[in-house]
Order: structure tokens, then C-alpha cells, then sequence
């Protein structure tokens, strides 16, 4: 059989060797895990290093879904701004919280060290940039909730902002040196290789068809075999199906593209000179990196449409004669997209669907932390910690109304703003 083509540059890239191990024959486990992107692949490590056996089962191939399409961003925080948070969880959870996720890059970084993960890091910070004088003005009430925190961000100013990402075309930023950048799959596949080192086993090309409980164990019924176990963690995020019903209405699905040049060599060399990822206030945001071999990789809300040829190229070329007029033109040699499960409020969910059963969901695009987070949370839980050790207290599932047509008008919306931003 030939090998399946690159999901993205990631997974052309990436160090960190592909893992290709088939489900064979009836198992039994204290922890069945779904889905092999950081969630699952985190739970499985913390889980196996506290004694418990874990078997993780992806129906593709590790990280082929969000974690292997993703910017590469190891971010603090969330979408919403630390006052935002604590007004939607109250005071001492949001701040719990917000203080718990500003502390996840450097367990993520301590994570990649500890089991020598080969995925690029690259620990210099992000630059949250301002795309108007609103924006800057956004950024700067966020600088005040971290600064309340004390959290090390500072807020740029254009002149400063310019400096460091080599264009001008910003009203400022906000520069968080918590954060850095990797390549999102060598992640996935290190934390996999982390996992089975620690015990746990990892099987690839194996769908669960069927999730049933008999006498207070779980039978996941798969083409190859079945999975026993006590213990269930559906990680599929974004790439939820319809295996528990009602769980893949509990989100809006919507999609980010990227576009990868060839490497630029010293044609880059002022363009985020430090290594810093970016992205931007708008509305519908934009995002910007270099890679280690010095692609740039750009990005924004929506499908990747034509691959390397067609509208999503047209505006990934305009957008950086924008920021870069004297880059000159640009060859891009590759084109993916991936799916971001949003949730109303921008705030994640975990879930107990059943007893032995949980479900964390809804990440709103910061997986790398996130979904490290919970994989580390749900494990202190399955070996002893209270329900009051979960960094987000467990909720029922809530089907979001007209989930469909949301879905239908942010992919049209986003094509739209493509399409319009490619003159």
C-alpha cells in the first residue's frame, strides 16, 4: 500500500518518527483511550507513569487531526481576556484557572526536555499583534489582567511591535515570553513515543464502531478486536463523531488554513528576527511563523482552498506583499487546514457522560496547552484527586441551537473574507 500523502508540512517535517501499530485481537486495559492528538496522548502518559495500563486508539494516525494541522503555538491562557474568564467562572475559578493555563508552556516545554522530543521549540514568546487602534486598545486592557496576575506580558508599541516582527503594518503588540512555538506534530509523535515508553500501548488504524457498559466495564468494539476497560477518555476534540450521541453538537466546528512557502533562507532573516510566533486582533485572525528551515507559515479562519494554486494561495501571497513589500514573490509548496472545536462562551468543557466516561471538549484553538493540561488532570483524577482537582469543574452536555447553520455561515463568512483579501 503506498504511504498516505503529508497532512500538512508538520507531518513532512517533523523529526519525531510517524507510529504505525495495528490493533490485533481482544484487550484489556484500567484506561481506554480515543483519539491520538495531545489529549488522549497526554492522558496516556501522565495515566501509565501513575501505575495505570492505558491503550490509546486512533482511528488515523497520530496527530492526524488537530494536533497535526495546528500553528504550533504554546500558548497561556485562552481567547478571552483574564477579566473576561473570571466573569464567566467567577473570580476564584477564573483566576485559578487563567493562573493554571499561564503555567502550562513551561510544563509543555519541561515535558518536550524531560523526554527529548525533537519538534523544533522554540521558547522566545508570542506577539499578540494589533491590526487598529481598537485592537491595541484590546490588548492593552488584557496587559492589565495578566500585569494583575503577575504574569511577565509586556504591551509593545507600534515602533517596537515593527522591530520585531520586520513590519509596520502594526498598531502594536502584546508579547507574551511565556510562549513559543514547536512543530505541532514532532509534539504528538514525542509525546506517543513518551507514552509507550512509560507503558502505555498506542494502536493506529483502529475505529471504535461501538461503545457499550456491561457490568460496569466498557467494551469498545473496534474492526480488529474489542478493548476492555474500566475507564473511558473520549479525546477527539474537534474530530468528534457520532460514537457517544450528542457529544458532536456540544460545538461550532470551524476551520483554519495554513500556507507554507519554500524556505526563504536570508530573504526572512528581519521577519520576526526572534522567533516568535504572531497572530493578530481581527475579527477573523491571521497568523504568521517561521519554521526551522525558514518557510514562512501564514494562516487565518477558513478552508484551504486550491492548495498551493488557488484563492488560499492568492491571499496568503497578497497578504505578505502587505506586511512585506519588499519580501518580493513568494513560491508555497504547501496548503492544509484543520478543524477548531468553538464553544459559545470560548471557554473548554470537560464532561462526565457516564460513569468511567469523560469527554474534554471545546478548546477554541489552543490544543498544545490545553489538551496537555487535561491529559495531566484526567490522570491525577483516575488515580485518586477529587473532582475539585479538575482545572474546569465537570459539566453535563448542552447542545448549541442552529449548530449547523452557524457552522454553514462561519465557512461561508470566511471564504468571503479570502476572497476579498486576495486583490
Amino acid at each position: 500500500m503506498p504511504d498516505a500523502p503529508p497532512i500538512s508540512l508538520w507531518d513532512d517535517t517533523a523529526e519525531e518518527p510517524p507510529h504505525d501499530r495495528p490493533l490485533a485481537g481482544n484487550t484489556t486495559c484500567d484506561l481506554a483511550i480515543v483519539g491520538g492528538g495531545y489529549t488522549g496522548l497526554s492522558t496516556a502518559l501522565h495515566a501509565a507513569e501513575r501505575g495505570l495500563s492505558a491503550h490509546v486508539l486512533e482511528a488515523r494516525s497520530i496527530g492526524f487531526g488537530g494536533s497535526g494541522r495546528n500553528v504550533g503555538y504554546v500558548n497561556a491562557g485562552l481567547w478571552l481576556p483574564p477579566q473576561d474568564v473570571e466573569a464567566e467562572l467567577g473570580a476564584e475559578l477564573g483566576r485559578s484557572l487563567v493562573q493554571t493555563l499561564g503555567e502550562m508552556p513551561a510544563y509543555v516545554f519541561e515535558l518536550i526536555e524531560k523526554h527529548q522530543i525533537r519538534c523544533e521549540a522554540t521558547r522566545r514568546g508570542t506577539i499578540h499583534a494589533a491590526h487598529s487602534p481598537k485592537g491595541l486598545a484590546d490588548l492593552a486592557r488584557r496587559a492589565d489582567g495578566w500585569a494583575a496576575l503577575g504574569a511577565p506580558v509586556r504591551l509593545l508599541d507600534a515602533a517596537e511591535t515593527a522591530d520585531r516582527t520586520g513590519s509596520s503594518g502594526f498598531h502594536g503588540g502584546l508579547l507574551d515570553p511565556r510562549a513559543g512555538t514547536i512543530n505541532p506534530m514532532g509534539y504528538a509523535r514525542g509525546l506517543a513515543r513518551a507514552a509507550m515508553a512509560a507503558g502505555a500501548t498506542v494502536s493506529t488504524g483502529v475505529t471504535v464502531t461501538a461503545l457499550t457498559n456491561t457490568n460496569g466495564l466498557w467494551q469498545l468494539t473496534t474492526p480488529g478486536g474489542t478493548v476492555t476497560a474500566k475507564t473511558v477518555v473520549l479525546a477527539t476534540n474537534a474530530y468528534t463523531d457520532g460514537l457517544w450521541p450528542g457529544l458532536k453538537q456540544t460545538y461550532t466546528t470551524i476551520h483554519f488554513f495554513q500556507l507554507a512557502t519554500v524556505p526563504l533562507g536570508h530573504r526572512v532573516a528581519d521577519i520576526l528576527r526572534e522567533g516568535q510566533g504572531l497572530w493578530d486582533t481581527a475579527p477573523i485572525m491571521f497568523a504568521l511563523r517561521r519554521d526551522a528551515a525558514g518557510r514562512l507559515v501564514i494562516g487565518s479562519m477558513g478552508t484551504a482552498h486550491g492548495g498551493t494554486s488557488g484563492l488560499s494561495r492568492r491571499w496568503a501571497a497578497r497578504r505578505l506583499a502587505r506586511l512585506y513589500p519588499d519580501l518580493g514573490p513568494v513560491d508555497f509548496e504547501s496548503a492544509w487546514h484543520g478543524q477548531i472545536a468553538m464553544t459559545p462562551d470560548h471557554i473548554f468543557r470537560i464532561h462526565r457522560l457516564a460513569d468511567g466516561l469523560y469527554a474534554p471538549i471545546g478548546y477554541n484553538g489552543r490544543g498544545i496547552t490545553t489538551g496537555t493540561m487535561f491529559g495531566r488532570a484526567l490522570a491525577e483524577l483516575l488515580t485518586g484527586a477529587s473532582d475539585s482537582s479538575l482545572p474546569i469543574p465537570i459539566t453535563a452536555p448542552k447542545p448549541i441551537p442552529f449548530r449547523t447553520l452557524k457552522t454553514g455561515f462561519y465557512h461561508t463568512a470566511f471564504a468571503a473574507n479570502q476572497l476579498l483579501k486576495s486583490f
